[in-house]
């Protein structure tokens, strides 16, 4: 009686055990001497993208690149029986996406030391505070820059198209021409003004339930009777996914914007593919401006093409006012994404490769009380 109160007691901390590192938001693997996958976490099925059963079946070098950097770090864990870690490592494989730069952390078991536990910590959460800060910083060199062009520029505009009207009056056909080019480029520069207005808007957003859907069915609509009409879209929804807690029709304007880049992207492709996908990943808090409280940003969305891909020198820069990859791009469109999304207290960011290219935005879910987004003390 006493050794079966015994084993029940082992298998309740064994669960327990479990229960803790499935809740990790971090991929951990349990290495055996052999080298044996012996067990694995929730966290690091969705990386390997393989159920624990399967991953158990496998050697660890058979699940990682050649010549990883891994492999000896679990050596060297072994042999010191010590901690050891290493940063900035590219554990893609063709199985789970490619590029995937994670921070490796090794340790012995302490009752078993030729028995290993990796945890791997993705750079891509590490690295969304910086980015969610860089692209507000772009944002409000914009909105500083648009107030100013607003008082400096239009109304002096304004006086020059009204001169060249007078004179156009009482020109020739020659000049004529020349008070018509004046007046058509003074138009353009005012259309380029008003677009750069938008980032000095101020004022408090109004937010409510949105369901991301019914915005991205609608977004995919104007997108399939215009600009992306050749383009094919596929849909991977998650259809349990809660509200987000935004402004619809600024939502309308971000993944417009991103469409429609991906659809420019994809040009004249003829297997020009477009994914939108959602998703719930628990385990992302940030600290937004004029929130006290760490705000959970459990909501993906993403807009993924099958398109060239994005410049490596444009990457770090491209949600910065002003850059493009395009001949008659204003470099607009994404950084007012970056400004919508990061005044929503949400972050967005992009990974790509060739025939690859994700723009993945994360977003808080409406709170119960319908004012604040869930947050974690």
């Amino acid at each position: 009686m006493r050794m079966a109160r015994a084993e029940k007691s082992m298998d309740q901390v064994s669960g327990v055990a479990d229960a803790v590192l499935d809740a990790l938001p971090h991929p951990v693997i349990t290495i055996a001497p052999t080298g044996i996958i012996a067990n694995a976490n929730a966290a690091a099925e969705a990386f390997f993208e393989a159920s624990a059963p399967v991953l158990r079946r496998h050697r660890i070098h058979e699940i990682v690149p050649f010549g990883s950097p891994l492999l000896p770090l679990i050596e060297q864990a072994r042999t010191r029986s010590a901690a050891v870690n290493e940063y900035r490592v590219d554990l893609g494989t063709p199985r789970n996406g490619g590029e995937r730069i994670v921070d490796i952390h090794v340790a012995p078991m302490p009752e078993s030391p030729a028995q290993v536990v990796v945890m791997l910590q993705e750079r891509t959460m590490a690295d969304k505070i910086d980015r969610q800060l860089t692209h507000r910083g772009a944002a409000r060199s914009v909105t500083a820059l648009a107030s100013m062009l607003a008082h400096e520029i239009k109304n002096p505009l304004s006086g020059i198209r009204g001169a060249a009207q007078l004179l156009e009056q009482s020109a020739d056909d020659g000049d004529r021409a020349l008070t018509r080019l004046i007046c058509d480029e003074a138009d353009r520069i005012v259309k380029l003004v008003d677009r750069m207005e938008v980032f000095s808007d101020e004022r408090p957003i109004e937010r409510d339930a949105v369901n991301i859907h019914a915005v991205l069915e609608h977004v995919k609509k104007l997108a399939l009777s215009g600009f992306a009409s050749r383009i094919k879209f596929v849909e991977e929804y998650d259809p349990s996914l809660p509200p987000v807690f935004a402004n619809r029709d600024q939502l309308v304007q971000v993944f417009l914007n991103l469409i429609k880049n991906a659809a420019e992207a994809i040009g004249d492709s003829d297997d020009g593919e477009i994914l939108l996908s959602t998703a719930f990943r628990p385990g992302v808090r940030l600290t937004v401006p004029g929130a006290s409280t760490r705000v959970s940003l459990p909501l993906e969305f993403c807009v993924r093409d099958n398109g060239p891909g994005v410049p490596e020198d444009v990457r770090p820069h491209l949600f910065d006012p002003f850059v493009t990859t395009k001949t008659s791009g204003s470099g607009l469109g994404l950084a007012l994404v970056a400004k919508i999304i990061g005044d929503h207290g949400g972050i967005v960011e992009c990974d790509s490769q060739p025939r690859r290219t994700t723009f993945r935005v994360l977003m808080p879910t409406y709170s119960q009380s319908g004012s604040t987004p869930h947050s974690d003390q």
